[in-house]
């Protein structure tokens, strides 16, 4: 989908700030959101993809104004509500209902670092034939989706050559509203950085993708 948070390649954003020595969370409360978020995550009620799009649902103005782990605590709340683990009421009170009852957990203390370590494995070991090969001119679609995408818009229309073929993975598009997980390769795109950016960016320059079957078509 076309939103704030599809800012690559937008004016106005200022420089990217690099922190050294930079930390993967930088408060104790954000790491309990990261283990809330996984927590819950083990019920099977999403996927990755449909927690993405649910942080580029967060109203813009929100969404400028907050760090990442807002940003996700803040989408997070609404799966919660949406899947049913907690109403409306409970949401605006912060406390639960009278008479609720405990759910048993689906993610133990025991499981915990055995699913942190696996991670949320998108690829696929199913038979799927690649659209392309390496080298081969492409060009990705212009496309303007009302839900989510991975193919951000500084790219589209644009020709690119893949680079190598990464395997079969699902597809996030689909994948993210429930709509099954259409698996087909991902590839490397390299894109000259002068058909993005124009005359003004360096000749020595390219922009590598990754990008679905589905995101591009012959150059």
């Amino acid at each position: 989908m076309n939103g704030v948070h599809d800012m690559g390649g937008m004016h106005g954003m200022g420089l990217i700030q690099k922190e050294k020595n930079e930390l993967a969370l930088h408060e104790t409360w954000e790491w309990r959101v990261f283990a809330l978020r996984r927590a819950m995550g083990a019920w099977g009620k999403w996927n990755i993809d449909v927690t993405r799009h649910e942080v580029e649902l967060v109203p813009p103005a929100d969404y400028l104004r907050m760090g990442y782990s807002e940003r996700q605590f803040a989408a997070f709340l609404v799966l919660l509500a949406k899947t049913g683990f907690i109403t409306p009421e409970e949401l605006e009170a912060g406390k639960p209902a009278p008479g609720y009852r405990v759910a048993r957990p689906a993610l133990t203390v025991e499981k915990a670092a055995a699913l942190i370590a696996k991670g949320v494995p998108t690829s696929r070991e199913v038979p799927v034939s690649p659209r392309f090969q390496s080298g081969r001119r492409v060009r990705a679609r212009n496309i303007h989706p009302v839900g989510h995408t991975r193919l951000p818009r500084y790219a589209r229309g644009k020709l690119g050559v893949i680079d190598r073929d990464h395997g079969v993975f699902v597809f996030p598009d689909t994948n993210a509203h429930y709509l099954g997980e259409k698996p087909q390769h991902v590839y490397s795109v390299r894109f000259a950085a002068r058909e993005l950016w124009g005359e003004q960016a360096s000749q020595k320059d390219s922009v590598y993708l990754n990008l679905w079957d589905d995101y591009l078509d012959p150059g």
